[in-house]
């Protein structure tokens, strides 16, 4: 980590400590080491940095590239690993960004749901997240967050006391879908990208809070 990001990360550390008195579940199954794919389901602002904040290891994230022209916020952004795409996430300019952190051993938080839910529950997968898996040949840990909604919904002007958690899955491989992508149809292929993505919010939704013990970082 550098200063800068060490920084940041030690605030939002003690901030959902003593403000959301979080919880995190099974981090230990995110490696410690080299490219992965965390893929988490979105309810607010919150998300990214609880995420990042529960793993001892640096994350990338992902913003819309017109915040990185204001001089000094795009310098921070790049400085707390910050990856610039389009407003949506998509396109190749993305893509490619998002697979060279990951060339680079990097882990990257990705959000399969496209955008914050309104009403809490998961909503349905953009099929994008299935592409970006077959290029990275990396392996992709479901994440689940809970909470995050009520602590900083999308109508809060400022975030409330609520309590948090972050919830780790068992690592997901897809070598073999992978493995059919190279030689398949343009149809198949397309199949294949929802087929990833609906597998991996299957496995989202099966992380179900407070059925293991709590273990920190």
């Amino acid at each position: 980590m550098n200063p800068l990001y060490f920084t940041v990360w030690c605030f939002y550390r003690a901030a959902f400590c003593l403000y959301f008195r979080w919880r995190v579940y099974n981090p230990a199954r995110v490696p410690s080491q080299g490219p992965v794919i965390l893929a988490a389901n979105h309810a607010s602002f919150l998300d990214p940095p609880l995420v990042g904040a529960a793993l001892n290891r640096p994350i990338h994230y992902l913003a819309r590239e017109n915040l990185f022209s204001v001089p000094l916020l795009g310098w921070a952004l790049h400085r707390v690993n910050v990856v610039p795409v389009d407003r949506d996430g998509g396109g190749a300019k993305g893509l490619r960004a998002i697979l060279d952190r990951l060339l680079a051993g990097a882990a990257i938080i990705l959000f399969p749901e496209g955008t914050r839910t309104r009403d809490g529950q998961l909503q349905p997968v953009r099929a994008g997240i299935g592409l970006t898996v077959l290029k990275s040949n990396c392996p992709v840990v479901p994440v689940r967050v809970f909470g995050t909604r009520e602590a900083y919904g999308r109508q809060m002007r400022f975030p409330l006391p609520r309590p948090v958690g972050v919830k780790f899955g068992v690592p997901l491989d897809f070598a073999k879908l992978r493995e059919e992508a190279e030689t398949c149809s343009k149809a198949r292929l397309k199949a294949i990208y929802q087929q990833i993505a609906d597998e991996l919010m299957a496995a989202i939704s099966k992380l179900e809070p407070y059925e293991d013990k709590e273990t920190f970082p």
